[in-house]
């Protein structure tokens, strides 16, 4: 039986919702095959408009990235709008730009309506480590003020250290409609949310063939689902399912530790500001508070979904560069996840044969994205398909080097940048 992994989340949840494993043959008229974010935004919008929908999940709901992520609210995708309005034509653009803080209004709107308890927090702060990082920082407010965000403010190094903690960053800027949350809190509670609408969940309940045709099949090693529609949101974790999607992205991993908790005078020295928080590095590393003060730390990316040997020896020299008031902390818990990266850093939705849609490719953007992607699913099958085909449009191309050498391509050129970081070239 596949269990979540050996995180603070999963530890934090004593009472974990078990939902049942398919036996026998169903219909419906929506399948959605994989229970993180994309699915289960997917399953819940639908089940809003009236669809039966059913969501298989080969694990548990929130197994992989959704349940193991840094809980970060961030606006936007991997690639922001300057990249956007440089690569596509405007009214191209303009379509894709003006959803850039939409997954983070989705999620509020959940939360709100379906009262989910996740420890949400309002504020996301991004820091700059040179002065290159704060002027991009400074155009990246432009940008965002054009597109609507009336929430951003630019801290200078001194503001930043009061928020924060520490003498490391040169400025920063905070945007209110950023924030963090627990996330597989969040996942199981929009999980209830479905069910409560009629929807059906299914635990370890891996599909292992999909039958094409007017009304396809999802099999499962005890049953099977025909439906309407089939829809593929494993991301990282689809597995060989759907050649023709997984070989134009790579899995990832990045690795998470939590510390014990912090105490009374520690916080006051540590994030008194109670912000989730971003560097701008290539390579970035990302931190924030959970609910009983622990120090949640990320950063780094393996290339080709490797569990390193040791995470808290590459995590701890960053938390302790960053806080070196918490050298020698006790770390409670290390885990890592994976998450999908494509070439263009851009998301893949769309759909082949007609009635098989798919979602993916968050590229480290996914908490707030896939929750713009089952909006727009949902869009698209009550016949209104333009915000997802503005995604739909968009090419997906393979990562240069063949399905051998993709990954270390891949990573020296990361290498490449984090170089430049580290020069602030």
């Amino acid at each position: 039986m596949n269990k979540h992994t050996d995180s603070f989340y999963a530890h934090s949840i004593p009472n974990m919702p078990e939902f049942p494993q398919l036996q026998g043959n169903i219909e419906c008229d929506v399948c959605v095959v994989g229970a993180g974010f994309s699915g289960l935004s997917s399953a819940l919008h639908l089940a809003e408009k009236g669809f039966k929908v059913v969501v298989l999940e080969s694990a548990k709901v929130g197994f992989g990235a959704t349940g193991r992520n840094g809980g970060q609210i961030v606006n936007s995708y991997s690639r922001d709008v300057d990249v956007i309005e440089s690569r596509y034509d405007q009214p191209h653009a303009k379509a894709l730009c003006d959803m850039i803080f939409e997954g983070g209004d989705v999620i509020r709107g959940l939360i709100e309506k379906y009262d989910i308890e996740c420890d949400h927090k309002r504020g996301g702060l991004f820091t700059a480590l040179n002065k290159k990082q704060l002027k991009g920082l400074e155009h990246h407010k432009k940008n965002w003020e054009r597109y609507g965000n009336d929430q951003l403010t630019m801290l200078d190094a001194s503001q930043v250290e009061e928020a924060v903690g520490t003498q490391v960053y040169t400025g920063g800027l905070l945007d209110m409609r950023g924030g963090h949350i627990h996330p597989l809190k969040l996942a199981l509670g929009e999980a209830a949310a479905f069910v409560s609408l009629g929807g059906q969940i299914f635990e370890q309940s891996a599909v292992t063939s999909i039958e094409k045709g007017a009304n396809p099949v999802a099999r499962t090693a005890s049953g099977s689902v025909k439906s309407k529609y089939l829809v593929l949101a494993g991301n990282a974790y689809l597995g060989g399912l759907a050649p023709n999607i997984s070989n134009k992205a790579i899995p990832c991993g990045t690795q998470v530790v939590a510390t014990e908790p912090l105490t009374d005078e520690q916080l006051k020295q540590v994030l008194p500001s109670d912000y989730c928080v971003e560097d701008c590095n290539y390579l970035l590393d990302y931190f924030r508070l959970s609910a009983d003060k622990r120090l949640l730390f990320g950063g780094g990316v393996v290339y080709g979904a490797r569990d390193p040997q040791d995470i808290e020896s590459l995590i701890r020299p960053k938390l302790e560069g960053i806080f070196p008031q918490l050298k020698g902390i006790k770390i409670d818990y290390t885990w890592t996840g994976n998450f999908l990266l494509t070439y263009s850093r851009m998301p893949q939705f769309g759909a082949f044969d007609d009635n098989i849609y798919y979602l993916q490719g968050y590229s480290g953007h996914g908490v707030t994205c896939t929750h713009l992607a089952g909006k727009l699913l949902a869009e698209a099958l009550t016949g209104h398909a333009e915000r997802f085909d503005a995604f739909a449009q968009l090419k997906h191309y393979a990562f240069p080097g063949g399905r051998h050498f993709q990954i270390p391509f891949t990573a020296v050129g990361a290498a490449y940048y984090n170089l430049r970081d580290k020069l602030a070239i």
